[in-house]
């Protein structure tokens, strides 16, 4: 029986340890993790990761001032999962950090063995930290045969074992009715808010780029005091569609565009032409979700967007670091806000509270 390794502990794999070396490193530029209710003696609390956002997962951890859980996930040859917990986890308040992100069936396959994984070691409780859902935009029958997957996927999970699920920025809020089991739901926009604060954006308007996301615009434009627009677009086919009309004053002002997902980035670009083409000084746009799939780098590099503002729910492909030499986008983290929950949920305490 042949393994290939693909990713283990530090302990078990040396070229691993240096990747975690080298994100020590990073750690020290870093402010250190303030005071938390939640520490590394308390052994009912655990944090593990799978291979879709380790880095992500270290920084909650850093956040809330605990270790990472050990474990060992490895791959047979023909691209099988093997996973292994390294650490007593019985009777364990355990989270799971695991975004669905792309290559998506692969991170998914992921979640589901190591929720039975902990399962069958008999946890306490095991709570899914997925802060990009998979499958997400396939939440309904918008026409004939057709699978609704978001509802497929909630109940992989909750088969697989998962008592407890935490979300960021869900495409539809109504995917939660989808679990049969409690749904914390974050939002990005405090971590949002503050950065569009810093950048003092002169005669600031918050644009919805379709009706399904004019309740996140309207979040943030009432937090900011600023009005709102919204696009009307018609969609043609998959990852396709045509922007019909402006609604709302955009005319000599600066326009930030705010959504879940940037994935080909097509809707995007329509959206700032319309704009511009309707008088707008400036377009920046806020994402929670920098799928960045396809053609999406090329399309903003040659775009007019000023800036696009993203989340380190997913990590970001290589190919999109050219974004960020070009100052064209900015990536903000959302590991205390994440670790902020986590701790609320191990403590019992409020969830909400977070979203101010």
């Amino acid at each position: 029986m042949k393994i290939d390794t693909i990713e283990t502990t530090a302990a078990a794999a040396p070229g691993l340890a240096v990747a975690q070396t080298d994100g020590a490193a990073k750690a020290k530029q870093q402010p250190q993790a303030r005071r938390s209710r939640v520490s590394n003696e308390d052994r009912r609390f655990k944090i593990f990761s799978g291979s879709a956002n380790r880095d992500l997962a270290e920084a909650i951890c850093r956040h809330i001032g605990v270790t990472l859980g050990e474990s060992r996930m490895t791959r047979f040859a023909d691209g099988e999962v093997y996973f292994q917990l390294l650490e007593n986890v019985r009777g364990a308040d355990v989270f799971v950090v695991q975004p669905t992100c792309y290559p998506v069936d692969q991170h998914l396959v992921e979640l589901l063995i190591m929720i039975d994984a902990l399962k069958r070691a008999s946890a306490g409780r095991i709570t899914v930290v997925v802060p990009y859902y998979g499958y997400a935009r396939q939440d309904r029958k918008d026409r004939g045969r057709v699978a609704i997957s978001s509802k497929l996927v909630a109940d992989l999970m909750v088969t697989a074992g998962a008592h407890r699920a935490l979300f960021m920025d869900l495409h539809a809020a109504q995917i939660q009715a989808f679990f049969n089991i409690p749904v914390d739901h974050l939002f990005a926009s405090p971590v949002m808010i503050g950065y569009i604060r810093e950048l003092n954006l002169p005669d600031l308007t918050v644009v919805s780029p379709d009706a399904g996301g004019v309740e996140r615009a309207r979040f943030i434009a009432t937090k900011l005091g600023v009005p709102m627009a919204i696009v009307d677009k018609r969609r043609t086919d998959i990852n396709v569609t045509e922007v019909m009309n402006v609604i709302g004053l955009v005319k000599g002002r600066t326009c930030l565009i705010i959504d879940d997902i940037i994935d080909t980035a097509g809707t995007l670009v329509k959206t700032v032409d319309a704009l511009l083409d309707q008088g707008a000084v400036k377009v920046y746009a806020g994402a929670s979700h920098p799928v960045l799939s396809g053609e999406a780098v090329q399309r903003i590099l040659s775009s007019r967007l000023e800036q696009l503002v993203v989340t380190d729910s997913i990590p970001l492909r290589d190919e999109a670091a050219v974004l960020k030499e070009s100052g064209k986008l900015k990536v903000l983290s959302v590991a205390g806000l994440l670790g902020a929950a986590i701790e609320n949920i191990h403590m019992e305490t409020s969830v909400s509270t977070l979203f101010n």
